[in-house]
């Protein structure tokens, strides 16, 4: 059996704070070639996340710890759906090819993943234009009040 712990999650946040991104991850897959993607994501506030897609997968997202925004835009950058996963939302599905972007919203916040592999880095293509000139203190100022309707 594979589990994540408390001290797991409290270990992965501390791992997050020291790191240039501001995120570490624990998989639960044993290799990156796994059809089925499974991890748990610390991210700390600052962290930086492009608006982007995963074409060939959809994705689920689940708080383990604190409080995240889910944002999923149109492909012009139009915020089409939001969520609090920790305060109102449980469970989040971005469908295949859906643009989306994610802040953490508290300190030692894990989010916990589930997509189809093998694991690939993002493409430039995936990669929002309508987003990548901006930083991250602009893009999670904006992610933070962004609403159904607002374009980015």
């Amino acid at each position: 059996m594979k589990k994540l712990t408390y001290a797991d999650l409290t270990a992965l946040g501390q791992q997050a704070a020291q790191s240039p991104r501001l995120r570490a991850n624990s998989n639960l897959h044993t290799d990156l070639g796994d059809p089925i993607q499974r991890l748990a994501i610390a991210m700390e506030p600052d962290t930086l996340i492009f608006p982007h897609r995963h074409p060939h997968t959809w994705e689920v997202l689940t708080p383990l710890r604190g409080r995240f925004t889910v944002l999923v835009f149109d492909d012009a950058g139009k915020v089409m759906a939001r969520a609090e996963l920790g305060e109102d939302t449980h469970v989040v599905e971005i469908p295949a090819g859906g643009w989306h972007a994610v802040l953490s919203r508290d300190v030692g916040a894990v989010i916990f993943e589930v997509k189809h592999g093998p694991y690939a880095p993002n493409a430039e293509a995936d990669i929002a234009a309508w987003g990548k000139a901006r930083s991250a203190a602009e893009l999670n100022a904006w992610y933070a009040k962004a609403q159904v309707g607002d374009k980015m």
